[in-house]
């Protein structure tokens, strides 16, 4: 079992917030743990299964991945409500 400790962050507003790099990473992690746990036997699943289970968390990574860089690089962006 991985055991992994993420910032948070608090906002103006009161709530917290996750840096995307910690999310992203988590969700990787998770992933390759599953995978590996079918590998080794630890869990009894369906490998099939468990892989695609493992490539929606990548691709989903993927994607968050995606939409912050797009985020980032837009020069004159408009604030948001929550800025």
């Amino acid at each position: 079992m991985i055991q992994v400790t993420i910032p948070l962050i608090p906002t103006a507003q009161g709530g917290p917030l996750i840096p995307a790099d910690q999310v992203t990473a988590l969700l990787r992690r998770i992933a390759v743990d599953w995978v590996h746990s079918v590998d080794t036997g630890e869990m009894a699943a369906d490998a099939g299964t468990v892989q695609n289970l493992a490539e929606v968390l990548s691709e989903l990574a993927d994607s968050i991945d995606v939409e912050c860089i797009a985020f980032t690089s837009v020069p004159d962006r408009q604030p948001r409500a929550w800025e």
